[in-house]
């Protein structure tokens, strides 16, 4: 495999890693397994389109999108997740991929079912040579944002004081209250910041994939692959297991191109075999 199948990798699991995270994030303090998770992803990627069509910056996209998305996550967390949260894991995946249909069905009656190009911005619309192999730029651009919103978001939750507070009551809900944490508050932060980083991903993915409906279904199984492979919960997991499976995706399309589809579903069988909990889950 070559530097350029690799950075191709890099730059998928990138994108996985910025959605995953934030899902990661929802389950590990609301333990609501988000169904409609890929269907704000896709929104976010038409949200981008509809900024670059009416002529403004791609970058702007970057920032409204995100901005969107953290509304909509709101809306979310207080319609329907908080109102869930004593109920069964059945019942919440069946409301969370009622809400994606709901999504899925507003965009096409918005933007139609053709597929929407984006282009990515002029800066970074051309290649860059990568130790003699060149390489597109934008493709690299999506692999620093992810290091980037990696580092953040670490660092935040392991230094600011809400991160604290949001690590305390993903561990313990109920101790955390009891210690004077506003759960509800921290929640809402942490799923509004979940559908942010659905927003950015869907942006980020707009000049790669282009727009279409279905995109937010085809990428959910494999984020859900993500998070399972990674520890429930585990944004760490989550990241870690998002670069892995990249780089394994790409094998598989360039060593085993006929059963290059099984290869996430592979992985995750051997992973659960090995370890039932995950990459970065406690052994019970």
């Amino acid at each position: 495999m070559n530097l350029a199948q690799v950075l191709n990798g890099l730059a998928l699991g990138a994108l996985l890693m910025i959605l995953s995270s934030g899902l990661a994030l929802i389950y590990g303090l609301r333990g609501v397994m988000n169904f409609s998770h890929g269907a704000l992803y896709m929104l976010g990627a038409y949200l981008a389109y509809e900024v670059t069509s009416q002529g403004l910056s791609f970058w702007l996209a970057l920032i409204l999108a995100p901005l969107g998305l953290a509304i909509v996550g709101a809306a979310l967390e207080l319609g329907f997740f908080r109102r869930l949260q004593r109920r069964s894991h059945i019942e919440v995946g069946l409301v969370t991929f009622g809400i994606a249909l709901v999504i899925d069905r507003l965009i096409v009656i918005v933007w139609g079912d053709n597929t929407l190009p984006v282009r990515a911005p002029k800066a970074v619309d051309g290649t860059t040579n990568v130790f003699g192999t060149d390489y597109p730029t934008y493709r690299l651009l999506m692999i620093v944002v992810a290091i980037a919103m990696a580092a953040a978001l670490v660092l935040w939750l392991r230094n600011s004081r809400v991160g604290l507070h949001i690590r305390a009551a993903s561990h313990d809900t109920e101790t955390s209250g009891i210690l004077g944490i506003n759960v509800d508050r921290v929640s809402l932060v942490v799923v509004m910041l979940g559908g942010a980083l659905a927003g950015l991903a869907g942006t980020l993915a707009a000049p790669y994939f282009s727009v279409s409906p279905g995109m937010g279904q085809s990428i959910l199984i494999t984020v859900l692959i993500v998070v399972v492979v990674g520890g429930i919960g585990s944004v760490g997991g989550a990241m870690a297991a998002a670069l892995l499976l990249g780089l394994v995706q790409i094998m598989g399309n360039v060593w085993l191109p006929s059963v290059a589809v099984l290869v996430p579903y592979a992985l995750l069988i051997v992973v659960l075999l090995w370890r039932p909990t995950g990459l970065a889950g406690k052994r019970v």
